[in-house]
């Protein structure tokens, strides 16, 4: 049974529809899109303790977060979630500044190009770039790779590209309710729907498109769910049942026996990163698993 807050966050979000109005598909979807990128951009705010500082890779942003009073347990490289429309949210940096407030991580954020000024092949190819420009400026230390609903996705992608070029892996994967298939097909989606207080069928199913552009949506640079798993690292999955998400994971576990994933009913989309009760386990135990991982 979800917790009080945790319940009252997916009632207040299904009936005001904030969120779903950003995820709904035609015409006023890309309206959405144009309004909410030329508003102020949030960014991670400099709290005590944390050093926060931004660089730039090929003309775009890349945030780091990490303990000033301390050497960081772990580096982790996050690809925020979004649709691979949206830019990161408040939400995503109130996360990361806790994770590397409380649990001593140095966090790396790049804000990679986004759909639908950019699709699948530039933007796997630029964050392809960054991974290997990563690796290089913390002296190939290990490292955990992660990210949100679209981030996850990108970051499963990324996980496969790289083991394919023979490039140097991650020590782990850490997948926070990922979308691994851009095809919204599976039966159990409409049945979810009407419980999600984000994401709706017709949004990921446009925003699929406009995020593939000339590729199929089962190229695995699009849906990493239909490319190889074999000879990645250890992998942690988070997954809510209120989220239409939900089935990616659920076929992950299926195609891969092996990767841990978290599945809590009648949680949201995205729920490990919020501060319910349940989100903080959660990062608990993201942390103890990275920290495992980077030992």
């Amino acid at each position: 049974m979800p917790s009080f807050a945790a319940s009252f966050v997916g009632f207040m979000l299904r009936t005001t529809g904030h969120y779903r109005r950003m995820f709904t598909g035609g015409p006023q979807f890309q309206k959405n899109i144009s309004k909410v990128r030329s508003g102020p951009q949030p960014a991670p705010s400099v709290k005590a303790g944390l050093d926060v500082r931004q660089s730039t890779f090929q003309g775009r942003p890349v945030w780091h977060i990490a303990p000033k009073d301390r050497t960081p347990s772990a580096h982790v490289l996050f690809w925020h979630g979004g649709g691979y429309v949206y830019p990161a949210t408040d939400i995503h940096w109130k996360f990361l500044s806790r994770m590397a407030s409380q649990y001593g991580w140095s966090v790396t954020a790049p804000l990679y190009p986004l759909a639908p000024e950019n699709a699948a092949a530039h933007i796997t190819s630029w964050a392809n770039d960054y991974y290997a420009a990563y690796r290089d400026e913390i002296g190939h230390k290990p490292f955990v790779m992660g990210g949100d609903s679209a981030g996850g996705g990108l970051t499963a992608a990324l996980a496969q590209m790289a083991r394919d070029a023979a490039q140097p892996l991650p020590a782990a994967l850490l997948l926070i309710c990922p979308w691994l298939n851009l095809d919204p097909a599976h039966p159990d989606q409409l049945k979810t729907e009407p419980r999600d207080g984000i994401l709706t069928i017709s949004g990921i199913s446009e925003g699929g498109t406009l995020y593939a552009g000339d590729l199929p949506r089962t190229d695995p640079r699009c849906s990493p769910i239909f490319g190889n798993w074999d000879g990645l690292p250890s992998i942690l999955a988070f997954a809510g049942g209120d989220d239409i998400l939900v089935t990616d994971s659920r076929a992950l576990k299926a195609k891969l026996p092996s990767v841990e994933v978290t599945e809590l009913s009648g949680m949201m989309h995205d729920w490990p990163i919020f501060s319910f009760s349940e989100s903080r386990k959660a990062q608990a135990q993201m942390a103890d698993f990275v920290a495992r991982a980077v030992a």
